[in-house]
């Protein structure tokens, strides 16, 4: 995503949403931080910017859902599963994906899936600022990137895209 950076700019007055998970909240905040950080570089004031934090990735879904029509840009869903010692991992990493994926398909407004989903505490420390980079800064790069792509789809265009 980093040819954006250079020319994508958010779109005038609008709103950002993040919906984010407060379990492993030691990379959640990180990822929230990185996201925030990057729509400041994009031209978001932080004012234009709600951040509600859910207990768990499962809760993701459904909170996004209750605020899609509260006119934002986009929705940024945001946290991370780390694998354990049980199956746990499975079912929250692919019921958070699926029910995001399918408000994503649904929706009016772009809903970005920033959910990390890790093998160990030390890789997703790597996606939430480390060497990795920050998924946080790609979903929100992903979200007005999006917006303004839902933009230029209900405009009528005679040369196309």
């Amino acid at each position: 995503m980093a040819e954006y950076r250079g020319r994508l700019r958010a779109p005038a007055a609008a709103r950002f949403g993040i919906v984010a998970s407060r379990f492993n909240a030691l990379i959640t905040e990180r990822l929230v931080a990185g996201a925030v950080a990057q729509w400041a570089r994009l031209g978001v004031e932080p004012q234009a910017i709600d951040i509600i934090w859910v207990p768990g990735a499962f809760e993701l879904a459904g909170v996004v859902e209750r605020i899609l029509p509260r006119g934002y840009a986009a929705i940024v869903a945001l946290g991370a599963v780390v694998r354990g010692q049980t199956p746990h991992f499975d079912y929250v990493a692919g019921q958070s994906a699926a029910q995001i994926g399918r408000l994503a398909a649904n929706g009016q407004i772009p809903v970005i899936y920033g959910v990390l989903t890790c093998n160990t505490m030390d890789e997703a420390q790597d996606r939430a600022g480390g060497k990795s980079g920050n998924q946080g800064e790609d979903a929100a790069i992903a979200a007005i990137e999006m917006a303004d792509l839902y933009r230029q789809l209900e405009t009528p265009s005679e040369g196309g895209l």
